[in-house]
Order: C-alpha cells, then sequence, then structure tokens
C-alpha cells in the first residue's frame, strides 16, 4: 500500500463572482515509503494545492486522497494523517511560534500530548538531524534564511512524520541556503528513511531527487526517474527550464560532442573531458568554443515564458490564487 495516493483527484478554487479556477484535474499519483520525489511545474500548476490536499488542509472536489489507505475527508482520520505527512512551507517565519529555538521545535510533540522526556529527546534528535543544536536556546528570528528553513525542518521532524512534503522550502533563500536545505532533505532520505516530496521550480533540486513528477496547468503530463532529462522537451512543453548541465550537454550534442546527459556539475566536465579526450572536437563545436555566448541559446530546447522561474522566487513563489 503506498504511503500517499492520489485518485483522479480534482479542486477548484473559487474566482471571482460563480467562477473558478481548475488546479487539478484528474491528477493520480502514488508515493511509497523511503522514496525521494521532485514535483516540479510553473506557477499555476497545481503543486501547492497538491501538498495542501496531502495533509487534509484541504479536501478534493471530485477524487480522493488517501494517506495509508486513510482518506483525507475523513474528518476523524485528519490526527492520524497528520502524524504522518508533515509539510515545510516556503517561508520559515510562517511556521516559527515561539522566541527560542528549541521551544519552536518542541511545539509539535507538545501538541501530540507526548511526555516531556520523549519531548525532549525528539527536540534534540531533530536539531541533530539538521545539524543546528548549537542553536538550540538562540532566537529563531536572528538565524539567516538557510538556518532558519532548518528550524522550521526540524519542527516538523520532531513530530516524526513518515512523508516530509517541502513546498518550494528553498524558493526564498540564496544559493548557500538552498544547499543546506538540500543536504540535510538528502541525509533525511538517505539516512533516516524519510519520504521526501520536493516541490521546487529549481531544476538542479528535482535532478537530485529518485523520481519527478511534471505538473502543467493542473494535469501530471510526465511521471519516471532522472531518466526525464534524456528527453529534455517534457520539461520545455511544460514551460520548464532545464539544469544548466543539461543544457550544456544539449549543445554540445548539437555540435557533433555527444556527452550523454549529466545532471551536475562534476558530471558534466567529467563527461565532457572524457568525450574530448576520446576524440577531436568537431570544427562546430570549436567555432562555438570561439563564441561562448551561443552556447546556451542555439539548439537548445527552451521553454515558453523563459525566466518564469526566476520571477516566481521574486514574486514569492506562490502557486494558487
Amino acid at each position: 500500500m503506498a504511503l500517499l495516493e492520489f485518485k483522479n483527484v480534482d479542486y477548484s478554487y473559487p474566482s471571482g463572482d460563480d467562477d473558478f479556477v481548475r488546479a487539478l484535474a484528474s491528477a493520480s499519483l502514488a508515493v511509497d515509503r523511503g522514496e525521494f520525489v521532485a514535483l516540479v511545474g510553473c506557477n499555476g500548476s497545481g503543486k501547492s494545492t497538491l501538498a495542501r490536499l496531502a495533509n487534509g488542509l484541504i479536501t478534493p472536489d471530485g477524487g480522493e486522497v488517501l494517506v495509508d489507505g486513510k482518506p483525507t475527508s475523513d474528518k476523524s482520520a485528519l490526527y492520524d494523517i497528520r502524524r504522518k505527512i508533515g509539510v515545510v512551507f516556503q517561508n520559515p517565519d510562517n511556521q516559527m511560534v515561539t522566541t527560542v529555538v528549541e521551544d519552536d521545535i518542541a511545539f509539535g510533540p507538545e501538541n501530540l500530548g507526548l511526555p516531556p522526556t520523549e519531548i525532549r529527546e525528539r527536540v534534540d534528535w531533530a536539531l541533530d538531524c539538521v545539524g543546528m543544536r548549537e542553536y538550540a536556546k538562540s532566537g529563531p528570528f536572528r538565524l539567516s534564511g538557510g538556518q532558519k528553513q532548518r528550524i522550521a525542518i526540524a519542527g516538523v521532524l520532531a513530530i516524526k512524520p513518515e512523508l516530509m512534503i517541502l513546498d518550494e522550502a528553498t524558493g526564498m533563500l540564496d544559493p548557500e541556503g538552498r544547499r543546506e536545505v538540500m543536504n540535510v532533505v538528502k541525509r533525511l532520505n538517505r539516512d533516516e528513511g524519510r519520504a521526501v516530496v520536493m516541490i521546487t521550480h529549481f531544476m538542479e533540486e528535482a535532478a537530485e531527487a529518485d523520481r519527478i513528477i511534471i505538473l502543467d496547468r493542473g494535469e501530471i503530463v510526465a511521471d519516471g526517474g532522472r531518466g526525464l532529462f534524456k528527453t529534455p522537451e517534457v520539461f520545455t512543453r511544460a514551460g520548464l527550464d532545464l539544469p544548466l548541465p543539461v543544457r550544456l550537454s544539449v549543445a554540445l550534442r548539437a555540435r557533433g560532442i555527444e556527452v550523454g546527459t549529466p545532471l551536475d556539475a562534476d558530471e558534466f566536465v567529467a563527461a565532457t573531458l572524457a568525450a574530448i579526450s576520446a576524440e577531436p572536437i568537431p570544427p562546430q563545436a570549436a567555432d562555438a568554443c570561439a563564441k561562448p555566448e551561443n552556447v546556451l541559446t542555439d539548439d537548445v530546447p527552451q521553454a515558453d515564458g523563459e525566466g518564469d522561474a526566476e520571477t516566481e522566487a521574486e514574486n514569492g513563489g506562490e502557486d494558487e490564487p
């Protein structure tokens, strides 16, 4: 049995007088225990709606959302469902409720009615998981963006959910903050066995997941492993950019250098060095090197509305009306 399952789920938001905006249409997916899934899509694709449906914050207009076999529409099951599904949102400030880090992390376990000794153990464990034990007595609002988000993750971890959903949790962070959070997420998935659904518009983050689901205007248009990047058009058709190494490899392939589909900088460098040492550089590739400004634009599939991801980040990453 899947830990989280969507069965032909429909959901619409009210918009104006007697009007509605469709957020999800016949969406079906399943997430198993221990999986690391990236959920990607442009603004308005339904990503945040899916996160809210997953732990019963909203209920579907049609179809079913099941958590460990229990429908989120069953109000009597919501307590158990929210112990299994923890959601970390984009702005960590919105999840902070106290003025001391350890008290903030203890908030969830206290609401579960756990004994003080177990609460203490969970707070320490959660802080260790995110590498923030030394900040236990600090004020959360004086931390950096990446540190705040790690504390927000620790607050959800202290409930010990089986699945963590990170809804654009790195969207407001600088590159260093994003790396901090991604390292924590990967460690939790790898070492703690937590299932993770990472909602993101950063394709470099999506490339680190075991599985990628693409949403486009409320519909799931692709669901597969990292091999999806071998068909970049499935991303560009959904208005998504590609990770830089993938874009570069497509450009080089168009110029006669086959480097495969590397998904990070180290893979790209290694593959490129191997390719050019194995055979001479074709003339067209040499010309491209002489005009490097063309490498990222010529022969590379482009998303419609290039730059939407950056605009989304600047606008706070809001997904739905």
